[in-house]
């Protein structure tokens, strides 16, 4: 295959994969926003939404203040933001275009359409009114673009360049949900038990502790829901939400089809159907990654520290993608 075809394949479904999940990222906020919390901790959590993505920088470049109505904005219409939800769709849409032979007429149509719709949505007030339903267009449109390529397409070269695009994405994106999400956690929870007066009563300090233990649930729960992994999570421990085991699931679970376990695991299959004759440091490389997750424990993860794992993670999934990018693809410009 062309390297140019494969490229167009892979960013496809890597923009795909993008808008949906900040659409992800956006509806789990905008409900948890709901849940009683003071100004600094609404204003706080925001912030992490774009920092999950590495937005902040620009939207402070274009905005004074943070405000929930500015930040959808900024992340779902802004056409100068190369990951907002109407950038990556165009992105996606546009290199779809570029290689249509490549793909089934199903395939197009549905970014083709996608995009047209998207389009409409901009130049109404829906998204005001009504921003969950938004998003779980978006969560549905990305559904169907996959559905129709596994449903449709041969599982050639071009098959298999658009499900490594898909996976390597949502590598990327889960590892900086948990990483955000945790750290976020961790600060509030530092906080709250610094603010704590010493002179509370045991009925105060009862009803302060189910309080907390109450808004907890509904933290951890929206964090599962991001990745669609409430229910599972149910399935599988069947007990009270905790961050370990959360952490678990979403780092190392085979089974879990957001983990990070999971998405490596395909990230590998993938590779090795395109695999060609310079690509073999590439594998090894991935394979590495996959292997440490793979044999790791959450609780080894956890004593050495998430965050340090997690930033560990996401510089070796970038550097594979830069990787994969010089062994398949356009070459990266200098």
């Amino acid at each position: 295959m062309l390297s140019r075809t494969a490229d167009h394949l892979f960013w496809m479904a890597r923009y795909t994969e993008r808008a949906e999940n900040t659409a992800r990222m956006l509806d789990v906020h905008v409900q948890t926003a709901l849940l009683p919390q003071s100004t600094d901790d609404a204003e706080q959590g925001w912030r992490a939404v774009l920092g999950i993505s590495e937005l902040l920088y620009g939207y402070n470049q274009k905005y004074d203040k943070l405000t929930q109505k500015d930040v959808i904005d900024f992340m779902v219409r802004d056409p100068n933001n190369p990951s907002s939800i109407a950038s990556c769709l165009r992105q996606a849409r546009e290199n779809a275009r570029a290689v249509r032979g490549a793909l089934t007429t199903e395939a197009w149509e549905i970014q083709n359409a996608t995009w047209i719709k998207m389009q409409s949505y901009l130049q109404t007030n829906a998204l005001e009114q009504n921003p969950s339903d938004f998003f779980e267009w978006v969560k549905h449109r990305s559904h169907l673009s996959r559905g129709v390529t596994i449903g449709t397409m041969l599982e050639d070269e071009a098959f298999h360049f658009i499900r490594l695009g898909t996976f390597l994405e949502r590598a990327d994106n889960t590892a900086r949900i948990i990483d955000v999400k945790f750290h976020g956690a961790k600060e509030a929870q530092s906080q709250k038990q610094n603010g704590q007066s010493q002179s509370q009563s045991q009925s105060q300090s009862q009803a302060a502790r189910d309080e907390a233990g109450q808004l907890d649930f509904y933290y951890w729960a929206a964090i599962l829901r991001s990745v669609s992994g409430f229910e599972i999570y149910r399935k599988v421990y069947r007990d009270v939400i905790t961050p370990e085991r959360v952490a678990e699931l979403l780092i190392l679970r085979a089974d879990m089809p957001r983990s990070l376990l999971a998405c490596m695991g395909n990230v590998i299959s993938n590779l090795h159907h395109v695999r060609n004759d310079v690509s073999a440091d590439t594998e090894r490389f991935a394979g590495k990654l996959h292997a440490d997750l793979k044999f790791a424990r959450i609780e080894e993860i956890l004593e050495a520290g998430l965050h340090d794992t997690l930033t560990e993670f996401l510089e070796r999934i970038f550097e594979l993608g830069n990787r994969i990018s010089r062994d398949f693809l356009v070459p990266l410009a200098a």
